[in-house]
């Protein structure tokens, strides 16, 4: 398994993976040194990753290979058919997936994505629009819903 650390403008972030993909995209909340080497495995992640937070990228195209099981893969899939700038529901998400009754479940495999913002689990929310619950700090959370849906200033004149 091979690890790089990057700096994104969310903090220091770890990205770990293979040549069967990307296994883990983490942002940390302490300091680390950035990786100056960047192994073949995860250089496309790295290059993706500063297109997207520079506002180039809205998908991600890279190999994932994440851990989990066989229902947070389902959840985790599911995430990734919601289209960037737009958000959904806690609710919705376990409706898609054919259980409202699952929600919490779907929560708790929702808090345990471990390929940040490329399965964008940030773009779940509570029901009445409220940013809930985000692994990586609300702050965070709510940083990339603008940063994937800024609010276009209109001109008066």
């Amino acid at each position: 398994m091979k690890t790089v650390f990057i700096n994104t403008p969310l903090g220091f972030t770890e990205i770990q993976g293979d040549e069967n993909g990307i296994s883990k995209i983490h942002v940390m909340n302490e300091d680390v040194e950035i990786s100056t080497k960047i192994p073949k495995e995860l250089k496309e992640a790295v290059l993706q990753l500063q297109d997207y937070f520079d506002g180039k990228r809205t998908t991600f195209t890279f190999p994932l290979n994440p851990s989990g099981t066989d229902f947070q893969k389902k959840v985790w899939n599911e995430l990734l058919h919601i289209p960037f700038g737009k958000t959904c529901s806690y609710l919705e998400l376990s409706k898609k997936l054919g259980d409202v009754k699952a929600i919490r479940a779907v929560a708790s495999a929702n808090g345990k994505n471990p390929l940040w913002i490329v399965v964008p689990c940030h773009r779940v929310i509570g029901t009445d629009g409220s940013l809930t619950g985000y692994a990586g700090g609300l702050w965070r959370k709510k940083w990339l819903l603008e940063h994937e849906n800024p609010v276009k200033q209109e001109t008066l004149f």
